[in-house]
């Protein structure tokens, strides 16, 4: 049965670009005559009822901010089964035919729960951490990754000026993605992530060799899943004495802000047409992922089966450039 009503939500942690999602999602299913509403405050909203009309005119001006106008929450409620039966009772209750849920791995788990209870669901992909199997890139990870490149940058000048090694503390605490990339491309001489344990000892390691060799400085990325703190490595480093006073900066949730990149709104404007293209025609219970240069429909079950790590071949390249 084709949807005449359908609803749109963002769950879990914010990401650059969830914005830019929703006014897809809200403009695609009224260019395809369908009404939309807007559930507020994630699944947390959807278990309340709080959930209101949305028109074209009311996602207007939203494509370039950051964070999510609908708001977003964690709700340990959907993890119950007495939760997940008051989600669908309002969804029926405000006459919704069909749900779009944008958010991380947590949120698609909650998206398929539904689904598995008749609900017709699809989920897009939205999570910094890019660890969503099923898709190349999640909505928000390239903004936060020219975020973290963007004060890498800046504390190179501090760090040359002043012959330090700075250990920069990124999000991810079960994928090193963010951390890995933005010690590539930023040329650092080490990264810490989850997929690879590391001793302080080797950290000392690659920081005296650095100073060595007759670098200024040296930066060290270390993601906050890694299994060392900032601070464990600061200190080790300095009994160490590994040549560089050290400095520890954790970027914290200013990864997660900030206006998204063109590639992150281009990214939710194909997946929020999709997912209502593909609600449409009754290819429900699926995400939205990229495949190379494709947006495709992955079954929610393989997503939920399944997480996605750190390419390791990134790690290897970026030991052979930190020489």
């Amino acid at each position: 049965m084709t949807p005449r009503r359908i609803a749109v939500l963002t769950s879990g942690g914010d990401a650059p670009g969830m914005n830019a999602a929703i006014r897809a999602v809200v403009r695609a299913a009224a260019a395809r005559g369908l009404t939309i509403s807007g559930v507020e405050q994630g699944f947390e909203g959807l278990i309340r009822g709080t959930i209101r009309p949305l028109t074209p005119r009311d996602v207007g001006e939203i494509l370039q901010r950051g964070g999510t106008f609908l708001h977003t929450a964690r709700c340990p409620a959907m993890l119950t089964e007495r939760g997940r039966r008051d989600a669908v009772r309002q969804v029926n209750a405000h006459g919704i035919d069909a749900l779009v849920v944008i958010g991380g791995e947590g949120s698609i788990t909650g998206a398929r729960a539904l689904a598995g209870m008749g609900v017709p669901v699809v989920a897009i992909p939205a999570s910094i951490d890019n660890d969503v199997w099923g898709t190349d890139m999640a909505i928000g990870v390239d903004t936060a990754l020219n975020t973290i490149v963007e004060t890498v940058d800046k504390l190179r000048d501090t760090a040359s000026s002043h012959q330090r090694a700075f250990l920069v503390e990124t999000m991810g605490r079960n994928s090193g993605y963010l951390a890995l990339m933005g010690g590539l491309v930023c040329g650092a001489e080490m990264v810490l992530i989850p997929e690879v344990p590391t001793t302080p000892d080797e950290v000392a390691t690659a920081v005296a060799a650095a100073y060595e060799r007759g670098k200024n400085h040296a930066f060290i990325i270390i993601a906050e899943g890694a299994g060392l703190t900032t601070h464990e490595v600061a200190s080790h480093l300095a009994e160490a004495d590994a040549g560089f006073d050290s400095r520890v900066t954790a970027l914290g949730h200013v990864q997660r802000g900030g206006s998204p990149t063109a590639f992150d709104r281009l990214l939710a404007n194909r997946m929020g047409i999709t997912a209502v293209d593909a609600l449409i025609d009754g290819r429900t219970d699926h995400m939205t992922g990229l495949s190379g240069r494709d947006i495709e429909l992955v079954p929610l079950e393989d997503v939920v089966c399944q997480s996605r790590t750190a390419n390791l071949k990134y790690y290897e390249l970026m030991q052979i450039l930190a020489t």
